[in-house]
C-alpha cells in the first residue's frame, strides 16, 4: 500500500518509528518532512501530505503535538478527510463510517507503541459505504 507520512517538529521521532515499522511490512512510504527537531510550521506538512493523498488516491499519516493543527489544515483540501485518532475504536470507525483517508494523530498525548496500534487499525480497516455513502458524500 502506498502511504504518505508528514510530522512537524514535534511528531519526528514517531514519524520516522511509524515509517520504519510500516516499510517492514513492505508498505511504500513517503515521508514529506520534517526532518529535525526545529520548530517548523505543522500547516506545510499537513499540506504536503494532503496534496500526495489526494493525488494518489492513497492513505495519509500526520503528527503533531495535539493532532488537532495537522487534522485542521488537511481538512482544507478537497477531498481529505483527516480523523484524529486517539484509540482503536476511533481509528475503525474514523475508516469504516467516515472514509477517513488520512490519520491524525496526538505525539504528545499517545505512546509511539499506541501510534503504530492505530495506524494498524487505519489502514486494515475497509470503509462500509451502504447507508455511510450518503454521509460522506455530504462532506
Amino acid at each position: 500500500m502506498k502511504i504518505t507520512i508528514g510530522s512537524d517538529h514535534a511528531g519526528v521521532d514517531y514519524k520516522l518509528k511509524i515509517k520504519i515499522h510500516l516499510e517492514k511490512q513492505n508498505h511504500k512510504v513517503k515521508d514529506v518532512g520534517t526532518f529535525g527537531k526545529d520548530s517548523v510550521d505543522y500547516p506545510d506538512y499537513a499540506h504536503l501530505v494532503s496534496k500526495d493523498v489526494s493525488e494518489q488516491k492513497s492513505l495519509g499519516i500526520l503528527i503533531c503535538g495535539s493532532g488537532n493543527g495537522v487534522s485542521m489544515a488537511a481538512n482544507k483540501h478537497k477531498n481529505i478527510r483527516a480523523a484524529l485518532c486517539w484509540n482503536k475504536e476511533i481509528s475503525k470507525l474514523a475508516r469504516q463510517h467516515n472514509d477517513a483517508n488520512i490519520i491524525s494523530l496526538p505525539s504528545r498525548f499517545l505512546s509511539v507503541k499506541d501510534c503504530i496500534e492505530l495506524v494498524e487499525v487505519f489502514i486494515n480497516e475497509p470503509f462500509e459505504g451502504g447507508r455511510h455513502e450518503k454521509r460522506v458524500k455530504k462532506i
